[in-house]
């Protein structure tokens, strides 16, 4: 049974229709003031290296919250939590394969893996829609396009890769007022880091992103780029871990935090 998605307005809601099967579909505008997160599974040997990527790459990967080694709950976000559950859907990797996209990960839950929560560009969408932005992707019903850049992120252990964007159009007044909003959550990403101009990231067409859907961009509007939490699958791609699990890109996991807890001013 599938579930109305108006009828997901906070974040328990959402977590407890993903644990129950009723929805595996993508999150962006749903319980909206609540704070979204990427998701990254590692063993623990590996934990350490990618903790470090993290640090080195705070735009694409800025740490919420690392859970124990074993322990599937996040205790500091959302303690009633289970994150083999409650998300829409993952995605397995071995040795940087995908290999599954399943709606729950009990069955391969290991004692000793290690969960990063990280922050998600959906949580400021919120913020942006409140101030009158539209949020085109929001407006269509469909996910964020996201793609893969010619900029490096500082690699750490065995972990390097490409940074990842997500885009959103705006006109140049709401771009700047865009940049305003998001700038005030550091923790989710932050303000952009570029505008206009894709090819000068390497993005060649706009209409084919690597993942989510693509939205237009209209007459005198701008594309703005975030750096994405999508930018560890990237990763797990090149460094090739043995064994890992990641959120489906745009299937995120709801906290309970609400967005102002993260903005810095």
């Amino acid at each position: 049974m599938s579930i109305d998605r108006a009828s997901l307005l906070t974040g328990a809601a959402v977590r407890e229709a993903c644990r129950t099967g009723q929805f595996s579909g993508q999150t962006s505008g749903l319980a909206p003031g609540f704070a979204q997160a990427n998701l990254v599974i590692l063993r623990e040997a590996e934990a350490a290296h990618f903790r470090e990527f993290c640090a080195k790459n705070p735009k694409p990967c800025p740490v919420l919250e690392v859970t124990e080694a074993g322990n599937p709950c996040p205790r500091q976000s959302t303690p009633d939590a289970d994150l083999r559950t409650d998300l829409p859907r993952y995605r397995v990797w071995e040795s940087g394969e995908l290999v599954e996209e399943p709606t729950s990960i009990s069955h391969l839950w290991q004692n000793d893996l290690v969960a990063f929560l990280i922050g998600c560009s959906f949580t400021f969408e919120a913020e942006m829609i409140r101030a009158g932005l539209p949020v085109r992707h929001i407006d269509l019903g469909v996910n964020v396009p996201m793609y893969r850049t010619n900029v490096p992120c500082e690699s750490a252990g065995i972990f390097s890769g490409p940074l990842v964007v997500s885009m959103r159009p705006f006109l140049p007044a709401n771009a700047i007022r865009a940049i305003q909003i998001t700038g005030r959550f550091p923790a989710v990403h932050g303000e952009p880091v570029h505008l206009g101009f894709p090819d000068q990231l390497g993005i060649t067409d706009l209409s084919q992103p690597d993942f989510g859907d693509p939205v237009p961009v209209h007459e005198g509007e701008l594309p703005v780029f975030w750096a994405c939490g999508v930018t560890p699958q990237t990763v797990l791609m090149e460094a090739k871990p043995e064994f890992a699990i990641t959120h489906s890109p745009g299937c995120m996991f709801v906290t309970d935090w609400k967005d102002e807890q993260l903005a810095t001013r």
